[in-house]
């Protein structure tokens, strides 16, 4: 009798273990290659802005505009469009490719996403701000170029064996000419082999 109420203490005492552990939170290396499926992940996201950075940089083909001298081409960025079957941020990635430009210091950007606020801004200004300081609509500099493309994916499936192939591309068009005056595309392969048990 004595051994079977140790032994529901024991259990008891493991249920309660168990019952009181939860998730543990680490934190790990934003920059480490991220391999937990073959979805679209950070990595892709990094290796994708790097790439198309490097690219334009060294194709010096965003030239200054005439009518804004001594001052680094302005850009507007589009949307990217997501042609693949997956929910992609793809906002996420123009936006890490801007901010990398900008460090650069050989490109600016127009604040094309944020024109709804500026234009609140323009009319609370236009009625509580000093008219000496006070900003007004009609007064943005006019961007040269405009930077956009899609992203697309292939994804096939054999048996455990998941192939997803991404191509992302990205063009820079004059805004006056429409014409394209730099592309390039990043093309990323990730396999995923399911696991016989525990998949």
């Amino acid at each position: 009798m004595r051994n079977a109420i140790l032994s529901l203490s024991a259990i008891g005492a493991l249920g309660i273990g168990i019952g009181c552990s939860g998730p543990v939170t680490t934190y790990g290396n934003a920059q480490a290659t991220e391999t937990v499926n073959a979805d679209f992940g950070s990595t892709d996201l990094q290796t994708i802005a790097d790439k198309m950075v490097a690219s334009l940089l060294a194709s010096n083909r965003l030239e200054p505009d005439p009518a804004d001298p001594g001052q680094a081409p302005l850009v507007s960025v589009a949307r990217l469009r997501n042609d693949t079957s997956e929910h992609i941020d793809t906002k996420s990635i123009t936006d890490k490719i801007r901010t990398s430009l900008i460090k650069s210091g050989k490109v600016r950007f127009s604040a094309l996403d944020m024109q709804s606020d500026l234009m609140g801004q323009y009319k609370l200004q236009g009625t509580m701000a000093d008219t000496a300081t006070a900003k007004t609509a009609g007064k943005q500099t006019g961007a040269k170029y405009l930077l956009g493309g899609n992203i697309s994916s292939i994804v096939k499936q054999n048996g455990r064996v998941k192939d997803v192939y991404y191509k992302i591309t990205l063009q820079a068009t004059d805004i006056e000419s429409a014409v394209i005056v730099w592309a390039d595309d990043v093309e990323i392969r990730k396999d995923q082999v399911r696991r016989l048990f525990g998949s």
